[in-house]
Order: C-alpha cells, then sequence, then structure tokens
C-alpha cells in the first residue's frame, strides 16, 4: 500500500516537555522506531506538525535585538521543515539501513482570500498562564486561545488547495524513495495569476488537511493520522469519554471535536475518505503498525450504504 503518515506535533514534542533539541531526538527516534515496521512492507509518505517549533522560533525572532523585524511565520515553517526533516531522516536512516531516504521542503498554495485570514484558530507555540499569555498579545500583538492546560498564541489557517511539489514527490517515490514532506503544512503561498510566482504569507496551514490533499494527489491507499491519543474520543477529557472505534465521514463529523485540536484530524481523514473511497485512521504514534491492521485506533471508511 502507500501510506500517507501525518505525525501531530505533539508526537514529537509532548505537552510539557523542555522544547530542548536532546527531547526532540529521542522522540524522534521513537517515530522511526514506530514507523519502521510499515516501511519494510509499505510505501510511505511522512508529513510532520510543527506548532511547537514553529511557536518557539517565533519568540525567539520577536525577542531578537539585532532583528528589525521578527521573521515571517513563512519563513520560520520552512526552518522547522529542514530542522525536524533533518531529525526524521537520520533517525529513519539508522532505523531503514539500505533505504533512500529524502527530505524536501514543501510548499502549499492557499487562497489569498480565504476566511482564515480574519479568524485565527490554529495553535502555535507552548502553553502559557493566562496572564503571560495575555502579556505576550499585548506587547506582540498575538491572538491567543484557551487550550488544554493554558493558553496559547493562534495564527491564521488557511485552506491548502494544492502542493506545488507533488509531482516531484511522485517521482521520488518512483524511484523507491521513502519521502519526507509538507512539514507544517508546507509553507504557505499564493501564485500570481498571470505570472505563476510564488508569495509566503503570514500564516501557519494545518498539516493534516494537507496531508489529505497530498494522499489524494498522490493516489494513497491509506492515511494515518498519528498524534498523542490512541483514539478519537466522545466527550474527551469528561469523566464519560468513550472512545470511537470506527465510523464513516458522516458520523465523524457528527461528533461535534474541537475545532483546535481534533477537529481538524477528523476532517481530513473524513474529506480523504470520501473523495477517494480509501482507509484513513487516527491513532497514538506508537500502535503506527497496529492502526494500519485494524487492532488500535480509529478506523474511517467509507459508507456503504450511501449510493
Amino acid at each position: 500500500m502507500r501510506i500517507v503518515v501525518a505525525l501531530g506535533g505533539n508526537a514529537l514534542l509532548h505537552r510539557g516537555e523542555r522544547p530542548d533539541a536532546a527531547v526532540q531526538q529521542a522522540n524522534i527516534d521513537r517515530v522511526a522506531t514506530a514507523l519502521a515496521a510499515l516501511a519494510h512492507a509499505h510505501e510511505l509518505v511522512i508529513t510532520h506538525g510543527n506548532g511547537p517549533q514553529i511557536g518557539l522560533l517565533a519568540v525567539e525572532s520577536a525577542a531578537d535585538p539585532a532583528l528589525s523585524a521578527p521573521y515571517p511565520l513563512h519563513l520560520l515553517g520552512a526552518q522547522t521543515q529542514g530542522m525536524i526533516g533533518s531529525l526524521l531522516a537520520c533517525a529513519l536512516h539508522n532505523a531503514l539501513p539500505g533505504r533512500r531516504i529524502t527530505t524536501l521542503v514543501t510548499h502549499t498554495l492557499v487562497r489569498a482570500d480565504d476566511p482564515a485570514f480574519d479568524r485565527p484558530t490554529k495553535f502555535v507555540g507552548q502553553v502559557y498562564p493566562r496572564e503571560v499569555a495575555a502579556a505576550f498579545a499585548r506587547q506582540r500583538g498575538w491572538d491567543i486561545a484557551p487550550d488544554t492546560g493554558g493558553w496559547r498564541r493562534v495564527v491564521p489557517s488557511p485552506a491548502p488547495e494544492r502542493i506545488v511539489e507533488t509531482d516531484t514527490i511522485h517521482d521520488l517515490l518512483g524511484g523507491g524513495a521513502l519521502v519526507i514532506c509538507a512539514g507544517g503544512g508546507g509553507v504557505p503561498v499564493t501564485a500570481d495569476r498571470d505570472t505563476g510566482a510564488l508569495t509566503g504569507l503570514e500564516a501557519v496551514i494545518d498539516k493534516d488537511l494537507t496531508a489529505a490533499v497530498l494522499a489524494e494527489d498522490l493516489k494513497a491507499d491509506f492515511l494515518l493520522i498519528l498524534t498523542d491519543v490512541p483514539n478519537v474520543y466522545e466527550k474527551y477529557g469528561a469523566p464519560d469519554q468513550r472512545p470511537v472505534l470506527d465510523a464513516t465521514p458522516a458520523q465523524l463529523r457528527g461528533r461535534g471535536l474541537p475545532e483546535g485540536s481534533m477537529g481538524p484530524k477528523a476532517e481530513a481523514a473524513a474529506r480523504f475518505v470520501e473523495r477517494t473511497g480509501g482507509l484513513a485512521a487516527i491513532g497514538a504514534l506508537d500502535a503506527a503498525y497496529e492502526i494500519v491492521h485494524g487492532r488500535s485506533g480509529t478506523l474511517v471508511r467509507p459508507d456503504l450504504t450511501a449510493a
């Protein structure tokens, strides 16, 4: 099978962990171990989140006295693609001796008039106490919103239309490579209608929605969304929370999942299944092999009665 794997940012840097390089290296070694079994038997394309990492770079850039203005988010996104991509490539090279592995900095086309630019929802950076987050909002012009355990910065997250490098990724797969691409949803760009010239934007694209677009365009068989929980849950965090083991796209959308966390993952899985008739699943990183083989996670399948 051809499988597109979307690694959550929280699978690479767990909630509450210090964003040290050594911590991320240890987590990515775990990622490589979890994916190696799949890579032996299937074609893999790996995408990854970058929320904690791009938030860290944004804070550092805003505080750097050598800069007249902070670096824009699209360039910080490109930096995180290189950093996380390098860590993943080295770990997978060690876990899969002899396998061709490549990391590709990837650009994603969005619409300049996407309404998301007027309604920031994408979490980036670490969790702060409300007072600290509010102070950053005043000092740096941030938008903030509540997240699990505190408050975080939110930025615009326009919908991905197309990945610029799709044909290149397809060629690399055809040559037998395992491809790491579309990190952080890809660098958000618009294309000039007349010349095709690309322009970067102050935004972060949801990596799961980008993974769904990429999986559709690559004619993947399976979209695997890995995060830090074993299933989609109804009433997540409540005493009566229940795992969702199996759902159609309509059933998954009907769960009312939170927009800033599980909601985009569920929507990405639902879109891929609806548009391709393939399968998608959401679950924990360490159970990647078991999820693909139907022994863990939340499976999203076509509605067999809809024809």
